[in-house]
């Protein structure tokens, strides 16, 4: 499991977006028993939060001490410093394993091989993650140009799995068939300019440049969007659920 958050954890419990909760709900409505849920690259712990108001109990774990150090609390999750592939979770323990935007970083064979260790008969895994943001037609090309061109050398090659929509992402399990989900917000400039410090290849970009990029992409989007002006954003979602055994 790779670490590539650590240096942006602050701004990226700030500004990532939230998941739906009709996401949680379809997830929720599959998962027979909630007696535990393993939320895994577990972040900011939005997932782990969101698990906690269903489930007796919320083992979340991260590579990244200062994710978890920023992630959001409750009295039933516990946070481990543990990575994807070896947890000290017990055999036959588990309910349902979420894995939030973090899946692609993983050692496939190894996380499954745990997967399958910790699940109980009838546990659930749902793992998604979320594509380029939607705005407008010329605010896109903007943020594509970025993404594609200026970021190009800087992203991970986990990254595709994202940019493919998950449709390539190993998964060896019985899929559940769902309906689609999107993300939707709405933000300011300022919101924008907020989540695009939270990419991965923007931290690799400003090391390698000794600059930030995205002051100047701000600058040129200003011209589509007036700064304490609000437009709708959208996320599309790429979930894939499966029943472990």
């Amino acid at each position: 499991m790779k670490d590539s958050f650590s240096k942006q954890a602050i701004v990226y419990s700030k500004y990532r977006p939230v998941y739906p909760q009709v996401l949680f709900d379809c997830i929720n409505s599959v998962v027979a028993h909630k007696k535990l849920a393993w939320d895994c690259g577990t972040g900011n712990g939005q997932t782990a939060k969101e698990l906690s108001k269903y489930f007796e109990q919320v083992y979340a774990t991260d590579i990244s001490a200062k994710q978890i150090e920023n992630a959001s609390t409750a009295d039933n999750i516990t946070y481990a410093l543990e990575p994807a592939e070896q947890t000290s979770l017990k055999d036959n323990s588990v309910n349902l394993i979420t894995v939030s935007q973090a899946l692609h970083w993983f050692n496939f064979t190894a996380f499954y091989d745990e997967v399958k260790r910790v699940s109980t008969p009838g546990a659930v895994i749902a793992v998604w993650a979320y594509s380029l943001l939607k705005i407008t037609p010329v605010v896109d090309k903007i943020i594509e140009h970025y993404h594609f061109e200026i970021l190009k050398d800087y992203w991970d090659t986990e990254r595709k799995y994202v940019d493919d929509g998950y449709a390539n992402i190993p998964f060896p399990f019985t899929q559940i068939n769902h309906p689609s989900f999107e993300i939707s917000v709405n933000w300011t400039l300022q919101d924008l300019e907020g989540y695009l410090t939270t990419w991965s290849a923007l931290q690799n970009f400003i090391t390698a440049n000794n600059f930030n990029p995205v002051p100047a992409l701000i600058e040129k989007i200003k011209a589509y969007w007036q700064p304490e002006t609000s437009l709708p954003v959208v996320f599309p979602i790429h979930l894939k659920i499966g029943y472990v055994h």
